[in-house]
């Protein structure tokens, strides 16, 4: 007696209407993350490397659809390397020490660097912090140097969240154990040290000109 062929006897797999899409991005995040799908090798040779080097966005509010776009640009290069053989170096890093770092606290918090201040250990950020109308009716708050960087810690640790999120989201092939702030003290003492050897060699100088 012959047996029927069982695939015929399953039922057809049904296609919803309105197939879901909600969640997919975080589950091929974590994915990825699990695999290690785009950590970046150490042991390939440099010329088996190719290697990304974006100007870190400026951590200095919302990202905009410029981000995006430009982004995305960059990840489609990232993964045809991927697919030509390269071992692909795709760090990230957020820009979040300077000018655009300092006016974004003080227009965020109310706040204003005062450097003959002394430091207040006991200092908290004001509790109208975002909202425009009560800050311009109290006014800026004067706190010393220090509470100062405070803030800017707190405040762009924030953002690089909300910055992280949007590119997992996008889904950008990025290597995120490679991450890197401008703000952070090696990066600082990188900087200095850079600083300090353009002195001793001459190459930086201070002169007057037009």
């Amino acid at each position: 007696m012959s047996h029927p062929d069982a695939s015929a006897q399953a039922p057809a797999p049904t296609i919803p209407e309105r197939p879901g899409l909600e969640g997919l991005e975080e589950r091929w995040d974590a994915t990825w993350e699990e695999r290690g799908t785009y950590r970046f090798d150490r042991s390939r040779t440099r010329a088996e490397v190719f290697s990304i080097d974006t100007p870190p966005p400026t951590v200095s509010g919302s990202l905009h659809v410029g981000h995006v776009f430009s982004y995305t640009h960059t990840d489609t290069i990232a993964r045809y390397q991927r697919m030509a053989g390269k071992e692909v170096f795709y760090p990230m890093g957020w820009d979040d020490n300077g000018l655009p770092t300092e006016r974004r606290v003080q227009n965020y918090f109310g706040v204003r660097c005062e450097p003959s201040l002394p430091y207040d250990p006991d200092f908290t950020a004001p509790d109208d912090a975002g909202d425009p109308k009560a800050m311009k009716e109290r006014g800026d708050v004067a706190i010393s140097r220090r509470n100062f960087i405070d803030l800017c810690h707190v405040l762009t640790a924030e953002d690089e969240q909300a910055f992280e999120a949007l590119f997992r989201r996008l889904g950008l092939s990025v290597d995120w154990t490679q991450h890197y702030t401008t703000i952070d003290e090696r990066c600082q003492r990188v900087s200095q040290r850079g600083f300090l050897r353009n002195l001793a060699r001459a190459e930086a100088y201070q002169i007057e000109a037009p």
